[in-house]
């Protein structure tokens, strides 16, 4: 409220302005006189505006809380939303190796499959045609092996000649060299010692080919059916499978953020169908380009889940350490007043009875924390709680 000067009975005009006078003439020249300042008091507490002081009455004390200011740590961070996707590099399409017709599928979409485990079967010519030649070279190498024990007792017994040795030895090689060669084809189409060893012991062929799965993954979708003839390579895959162990986390962030993304960078991730749940991850790729129509840069990060929660498409919101943490002042929320000019204010006390209005510039906020940038130091008492009504207490005084 200011103040009036009211003349009393007898006291000119003149006097008032002289009085006027001589009291501006001793403001200027500071500390010649003392200054006023405008106090109010409402019998419960009392402002000094000038000094942007509120003492307040012992009981009204009694319910403000009053702390430190802390020291804390303040990670740099960076927020963005993006969506959740399959790990790319980790995403295996399961072909046949060998034309042939489906004969058996043993999984569908959502079913967990371990690596080695067969996916479908097929029947093969070309395991066929594999397998025959396996028992038509074993035949001739057979033949050839008693042929030329055969010319050897001839040899030794007087009745042959050396050349029908070497010609019987040159075309047992010939003939191992090829069951040799026949044994590995086989071995190609997937079919293990044992079963090689079967085949010829039966001297059977069996022309259904197991395909097993390339990866320990989960089964992401499936175009194999019975009776459906495949190639390799030829799209649609019977199966596609994936390793849900890690999943992408693909954002794009607005250009000005862009320089302070790089490699490597810890990543924590939320979204909304687990609100409790942080997933951790890495940065692992940044786009080469800025999008010219939306001016974003992409953010891929490579994500841990080894519980298999997250799903391709969700939702996402991430948070990325740009920087060093920063060791800074920091007070309760409650702490930090808004002004109607902008302003941000704390008020300080030593006795916790006077509090001082003091404006700071704030920056992050964490853990229910506002780091304070300039203003404030720490171990200086402040009101945690009680803030606003000192706020409101004073800007009543001013407005008076």
């Amino acid at each position: 409220m200011p103040f009036r000067l009211k003349p009393s009975i007898g006291i000119g005009a003149g006097a008032v302005v002289a009085v006027c006078v001589v009291g501006a003439w001793l403001a200027l020249r500071g500390g010649d006189a003392p200054v006023a300042r405008a106090q109010q008091t409402d019998g419960k507490s009392s402002v000094d505006i000038a000094r942007q002081i509120v003492e307040v009455t012992e009981q009204q004390a009694a319910g403000f809380a009053v702390a430190p200011a802390d020291s804390r740590e303040f990670k740099v961070l960076k927020n963005a939303v993006g969506s959740i996707d399959f790990n790319q590099n980790m995403l295996v399409q399961a072909f046949t190796p060998n034309a042939g017709r489906i004969v058996d599928t043993y999984y569908n979409v959502g079913d967990e499959v371990k690596k080695g485990e067969p996916l479908f079967t097929i029947d093969s010519p070309d395991l066929l045609n594999a397998e025959s030649n396996l028992l038509a070279t074993a035949g001739v190498l057979e033949l050839q092996t008693r042929t030329l024990n055969r010319v050897k007792q001839l040899l030794k017994a007087g009745g042959g000649a050396q050349k029908d040795v070497d010609q019987a030895t040159s075309d047992q090689q010939t003939a191992e060299g090829n069951f040799k060669a026949a044994r590995d084809a086989v071995r190609i189409f997937g079919k293990s010692e044992a079963e090689i060893d079967r085949i010829l012991n039966d001297r059977k062929v069996d022309s259904i080919l197991i395909v097993p799965s390339p990866i320990t993954g989960r089964i992401i979708s499936r175009n194999a059916a019975p009776g459906l003839y495949v190639q390799p390579g030829a799209a649609p895959a019977p199966y596609a499978l994936a390793d849900i162990s890690t999943m992408w986390m693909i954002a794009n962030v607005i250009e000005s953020d862009a320089p302070a993304y790089k490699l490597g960078q810890a990543v924590e991730v939320r979204v909304p169908a687990y609100p409790d749940t942080v997933f951790r991850g890495r940065v692992s790729t940044l786009g080469l380009n800025i999008d010219p129509g939306s001016h974003r840069q992409l953010v891929r990060s490579v994500i841990d889940d080894p519980q298999h929660l997250l799903r391709a498409g969700m939702l996402a919101r991430f948070t990325i350490e740009v920087a060093a943490p920063q060791q800074s002042p920091a007070v309760p929320l409650a702490a930090i007043v808004r002004e109607g000019d902008g302003t941000m204010t704390v008020w300080v006390t030593s006795d916790r009875r006077r509090f001082a209005r003091r404006t700071v510039k704030i920056g992050l906020e964490q853990d229910g924390f506002r780091q304070v940038v300039e203003g404030l130091n720490p171990g200086e008492l402040i009101a945690t709680t009680g803030a606003i009504f000192l706020s409101n207490k004073f800007a009543t005084a001013v407005t008076g």
